[in-house]
């Protein structure tokens, strides 16, 4: 029996899944939580087989936390699930050790082949986002995209800038000072070479990798 774990800030989504996956023989869903912390925590104490990872989550998002169970517990295995098709998480999400990355609009069939396929050691993308993987180092306008070459700390920070959050509260929200936020930003306006958080979230508009939940 796989021991599964859903991961998901949205109720409804977290607990449709849970509803698909109690019919598929051989899968126990052994918890459901709502951010990257708790399936941390949740990873530690239930020892699951699958973790089902949102990528967007306030907070440790999906990247941190996938980045962080990958290293306590090497053997659970993480299957990304975002809203977005975009060429950079998918990538940044394998580059920590994810084994699967699928979107949300994916059907019930494609989501039970990809936790048999990462069971069994395999790495499971869904075609879309294989696409976008192998285009990666394209944009819509031909160019790089500048976010790539962010840490992913720094990519965090950055969602949280393009979602409005105050450097307090990613300060609260990364357990870090307020001074290391203002050093992250400075680091990733130096490195993207942009002077304000509106430049940011153009950028994150016009690469379509950032704030988009």
């Amino acid at each position: 029996m796989l021991k599964v774990l859903i991961v998901d800030d949205h109720d409804v989504v977290s607990h449709g899944i849970s509803r698909v996956l109690q019919d598929v023989k051989g899968v126990d869903v052994v918890g459901v939580v709502h951010s990257g912390e708790d399936a941390i925590a949740q990873s530690k104490a239930l020892l699951p087989d699958i973790v089902l990872m949102d990528v967007h989550m306030p907070g440790m998002g999906g990247l941190g936390a996938t980045k962080e169970i990958k290293r306590l517990l090497p053997r659970i295995k993480v299957i990304a699930l975002s809203a977005l098709e975009d060429d950079l998480y998918p990538v940044k999400l394998l580059e920590v050790g994810a084994s699967g990355y699928l979107t949300k609009g994916t059907n019930t069939s494609e989501l039970v082949e990809a936790i048999d396929t990462v069971a069994k050691g395999q790495h499971y993308i869904s075609q879309s986002v294989a696409q976008k993987i192998a285009l990666s180092k394209f944009t819509i306008d031909g160019e790089g995209s500048p976010l790539s070459q962010l840490s992913d700390r720094e990519l965090q920070v950055a969602q949280m800038i393009v979602d409005g959050k105050k450097s307090s509260e990613i300060a609260v929200s990364l357990k870090v000072s307020p001074k290391t936020v203002s050093t992250f930003r400075s680091r990733i306006f130096s490195k993207l070479n942009i002077d304000s958080d509106v430049e940011l979230i153009r950028l994150a508009i016009r690469y379509r990798v950032l704030g988009m939940g």
